[in-house]
């Protein structure tokens, strides 16, 4: 897979699947996979047993990873397309909004 567009830290919304419309933000990104995973998305029930460092064990409530392609990134609160501009080092991301490029990083 090519250069991932999100990155660890940006907020990002979902645009498909069960938690359409929810806002986050990305706590890890897989691009191997082609999977992220988002701060309080896709939330799965995980049973896990008593263990030394969880003594009752019981039912534990985390995120699961989601396809990259199901989530757009936000910029001033508006879901928009990224891409990138510029050459080797001088490679910057930026935020396509109403035909313009606008810089992320």
């Amino acid at each position: 897979m090519a250069t991932s567009k999100i990155k660890k830290g940006d907020l990002v919304k979902v645009i498909a699947g069960k938690d359409k419309d929810k806002e986050g933000k990305v706590l890890s990104v897989d691009p191997k996979n082609g999977k992220v995973l988002v701060e309080g998305v896709n939330m799965v029930f995980k049973h896990s047993k008593p263990s030394y460092q969880n003594q009752n064990g019981g039912i534990v409530e985390k995120e699961a990873p989601i396809d990259i392609s199901n989530v757009m990134y936000l910029y001033k609160g508006k879901a928009v397309r990224v891409g990138f501009t510029g050459e080797g080092k001088d490679k910057k991301r930026v935020a396509k909004v109403n035909g313009k490029l606008e810089n992320i990083d």
